[in-house]
Parts: C-alpha cells; structure tokens; sequence
C-alpha cells in the first residue's frame, strides 16, 4: 500500500468514528427549558474536530476491547470539552469560536453558565451510561471528576499569570498540562480503565499528556500566525495579555510586543506583532518544543500490540502540531 493510500485510509477510519460521536450527539435530544439547551449544544451543534472522543474509540481499539458499550464515556468527554470551552469564552471575552458567535455573546453571560454548568452534570449521567463492571465505572468517575478539578486549577493560574510578571516557562508547562493536557490524556485512558486493562492505563495517559502539551503548545502558535482560519478572535492571547510559550520567549529575548495586554489591536500592528516573534525566533521554539513532547508521546505507545488504531493514535498525534486551525 503506498503512502497516499495508507494515508486516506486513516483519514477514511477518523471520519467514520466522528460521525459515530456526531451521531450519538445528535441523539442526545433536547431537555425543557428548550433556551437552556439551546445554548448548551450551540457549540457542539457548530461542529469541532471531535479529536477527545475520537481518541477514546480509537484508545479502546487499540487495546482490543470493543468501544459500543463505553460510547458514552467518549460523549461525556466531548460534554466536559464543550463545558470549558463555554466558560473559558465568558473569562476570556472572546466573541468567536468554531466560526460561530460565542454561547455567552449569543444567548448572554448568565445563560451561559447555566449551559456550561448543563453540560457538566449531563457528562457524569452519560458516563454512568457505560456497560462495564461497576467497580471500573466507580473509578472511572473518579478519574474524570479529578480531571475536571485540575482543569479549573489550570484555568485559574492561566488567569493568574496575567497579572504577574515571573511567569516561567516551566510555569506555562504546568498550567497548560492542568487546563488542556489532563482531558485528552483521560480520553485515551479511560477505556483501559473502564475495562479494568491496568497494564495499558498508564502508557495512554502519558500519551494522551505529552501529546495534549503538544497540542496545546501549537494552539498558542496558531492564535498567533492563523489569522481567521482559526475561527476564532485573530491573536486574542496577545491583546488579552495571555502569557504563552511564544510570548515567554519574546520576553525572554527582550524583544517588546506592543499590543501584548492592550485589549483590542488593529489588524496591521497583529502583523507587525507576528513579523516581530517570528524574526526573534519565538514562533520556531514554540513549534519546537511541541513536536518534542508529541515525540515523546509517541513512544508510550511501544506497549500496544500493532493495530490499525494504533497507526491512527500515531497519525493523529502528528496531526496534533501539524494542523492549521
């Protein structure tokens, strides 16, 4: 089978398993108060990858357990996903998301955390949803509920570094494994941990983790050099004051952002912003540092028998800091 066509095949396997979560999205159903959840599915209903809920399918594949009875663990993911992006749209102020107008900008900011907090409950009823041995499901909750405190412990210090000065690159490491990394590293162990396979825990967590800072890392770099295929605010994290790897660097440097915290810029002082990080070498880091920690992910992966999911797992950590938006 040459490149190219091993190379549609994967592509081929990731769509079927997104239309498997769309589907089972889809089917969920609205609840009354009908404006409540409205603005609970909006962003979900405006599309996304679906990367952390393909991932828990294809986690479950590659250690050789069937995905239909843990499906709603994969759904629960995606719920929890939707509920921090929500409120992370409300701290951040963002307008934009997924090409659409943001829950809170929408439906306005009280109803938004209504929505978010919808989607949080909803994904526990959901993962209680899985047919597995109930001591797993108990620990499995577990899992994801810790998942979900360590989200808002990186949220908070993402909103605390705006205000100080001495925010290290070790700091951001930290923040960015909390807020992004611990939900994707929990979407490719949960299915080992649903099916009581404790051998395989371990390894995909760690792939899930260093493949999540990746991810991350390359995130930051796209909010900058994206521009609107992001669908989102062009260069938020500058104007907001957002202390990323690529600002770190800058600083570290000395070089000067002008637009870093001034709340609005305009688009040629963006331009002048970019051309400046990437002359200065703060981009290339960045990008640097995020294929080391897929690389590294990578390798946890050794363990898994060879499988058509395990290829896939591989290609999408690539895809991971190669992607465009």
């Amino acid at each position: 089978m040459s490149q190219n066509s091993a190379l549609q095949e994967l592509l081929s396997e990731i769509k079927k398993k997104s239309k498997v979560i769309n589907d089972a999205l889809n089917s969920l159903g609205f609840g009354e108060p009908k404006g409540l959840y409205e603005a609970s599915f909006h962003l979900i209903k405006a599309g996304g990858k679906r990367l952390r809920p393909v991932l828990t399918l294809l986690s479950c594949e590659a250690i050789g357990r069937d995905w239909k009875p843990i499906l709603p663990s994969a759904l629960a993911i995606e719920l929890i996903h939707n509920f921090t992006l929500i409120h992370d749209d409300i701290m951040d102020r963002d307008e934009y998301r997924r090409g659409v107008p943001t829950v809170h900008k929408l439906f306005g900011e009280a109803t938004a955390i209504l929505a978010g907090d919808t989607l949080f409950a909803k994904a526990f009823e959901i993962l209680s949803r899985c047919e597995v041995d109930a001591k797993n499901l108990v620990k499995a909750v577990e899992i994801v509920a810790d998942v979900c405190v360590k989200i808002c412990e990186g949220q908070f210090m993402d909103m605390e570094f705006e205000k100080r000065e001495d925010v290290s690159v070790e700091d951001y490491l930290k923040m960015v494994e909390k807020k992004t990394a611990v939900l994707i590293a929990c979407s490719c162990s949960l299915p080992a941990v649903l099916y009581g396979e404790e051998k395989y825990v371990e390894p995909l967590w760690n792939f899930g983790l260093n493949c999540g800072i990746g991810f991350q890392i390359h995130d930051d770099v796209l909010d900058i050099i994206g521009g609107e295929k992001i669908g989102k605010d062009w260069c938020s994290d500058l104007v907001e004051g957002k202390k990323t790897i690529v600002y770190l660097k800058a600083k570290e440097l000395g070089v000067e952002i002008e637009i870093f915290g001034k709340g609005k810029a305009s688009d040629e002082k963006k331009r002048k912003a970019v051309e400046k990080l990437r002359e200065c070498g703060a981009i290339d880091f960045a990008s640097k540092m995020a294929r080391e920690f897929v690389e590294r992910g990578k390798k946890y992966l050794d363990v898994l028998p060879d499988s058509n999911a395990k290829d896939i797992l591989l290609f999408l950590a690539d895809y991971l800091i190669t992607r465009e938006y």
